[in-house]
């Protein structure tokens, strides 16, 4: 095979700094990045042993965490002034092959520009826990946020009041028998880090939100067993803004397009000066995630339930380093 010109170090330093700083399922970061020294394309692989067999058996939610650190790598290139080709699940062979980004020719004068603002969100979109203001996000904004999930090939379906309510309830029974379930709480728990860690990985305690008080918000209470870590409960926001991610089939190329769509949304709201929170519960159980699909929605698959609006900003979470070697011969 022809070798292509090597991409620098500078550059793949500054495409791995994008692609780690994505979110994940609690902060699990399940991938590994490779240069592949023929091709140079950057090859996305999952970690195994960085995944959730309880919360996450089928791996979509690890699939999710990549496509967006994918999203991110493209964003990063476009922003060196490069295109940047992917192609999902490249080698039937390599299961835990997700990706492949190759660089390819430079922008040019024609291509549309592109948007500083996205680019620079990377840094600054942090999960925010706190309660939000309750100020109404602008009509125009949302029709941004569901143009940048259906431009990454997924949709964003905006409940009326009604419908977020019926969200909410189904969230809350996913966190109800998450807390009955002592295994699926271990789990959880294993990925809370202590202030001062070394790791890399995870969430630490400092990272953690209250419970909401008037208990219309069903956050995710990560640390069940141990209450006395527990922050005080506060009121959130009375009439919360929501959105549900979801594509029309539920393949795991589908999924990382999820992931892509989820980031592409998170990094619009984050340019426009939104916080944003990511309700997974209802996911991690088969029928509530099926029962989260609008009523009369055809070959609906959600995939993440995204909390939304203006607020305190999030306290951002240890990433792990951006490093690749290359792919073995």
């Amino acid at each position: 095979m022809r070798t292509r010109a090597a991409l620098d170090a500078a550059t793949v330093e500054s495409l791995l700094a994008a692609a780690v700083a994505a979110p994940s399922i609690h902060n699990t970061q399940p991938w590994r990045f490779r240069l592949d020294p023929d091709s140079q394309a950057l090859e996305v692989h999952s970690m195994p042993q960085r995944t959730l067999p309880l919360a996450d058996p089928t791996h979509r939610a690890q699939y999710l965490s990549v496509g967006a650190a994918i999203f991110n790598l493209r964003l990063a290139a476009v922003h060196l002034g490069r295109r940047a080709e992917v192609r999902l699940l490249p080698d039937p062979h390599q299961p835990g092959l997700l990706a492949a980004v190759r660089l390819t020719s430079p922008l040019g004068t024609h291509d549309e520009p592109p948007d500083p603002g996205l680019h620079e969100a990377i840094a600054r979109r942090h999960t925010s826990r706190l309660p939000f203001t309750g100020r109404p996000v602008p009509e125009p904004i949302v029709a941004e946020m569901a143009a940048a999930a259906h431009a990454a090939a997924a949709r964003l379906h905006i409940p009326d009041i009604a419908g977020a309510r019926r969200l909410l309830r189904l969230t809350a029974a996913a966190e109800g028998r998450n807390h009955t379930h002592p295994a699926r709480m271990a789990e959880t728990l294993a990925w809370i880090t202590a202030p001062g860690a070394a790791t890399p990985y995870g969430i630490p305690l400092t990272a953690l939100g209250p419970p909401d008080a008037g208990r219309r918000i069903p956050m995710r209470d990560f640390t069940g067993p141990l209450p006395v870590v527990r922050r005080p409960a506060l009121w959130f926001e009375r009439h919360v803004q929501l959105a549900l991610l979801w594509t029309p089939h539920d393949r795991r190329d589908d999924w990382l397009r999820a992931g892509q769509a989820l980031q592409y949304v998170l990094l619009t709201a984050t340019a426009h000066g939104l916080r944003t929170s990511l309700l997974h519960q209802a996911m991690e159980w088969p029928d509530l995630r099926a029962a989260m699909a609008p009523p009369h929605y055809k070959r609906c698959h959600p995939h993440m339930l995204i909390r939304f609006g203006y607020g305190p900003d999030g306290t951002g979470t240890p990433r792990g380093p951006g490093r690749s070697a290359p792919a073995a011969a």
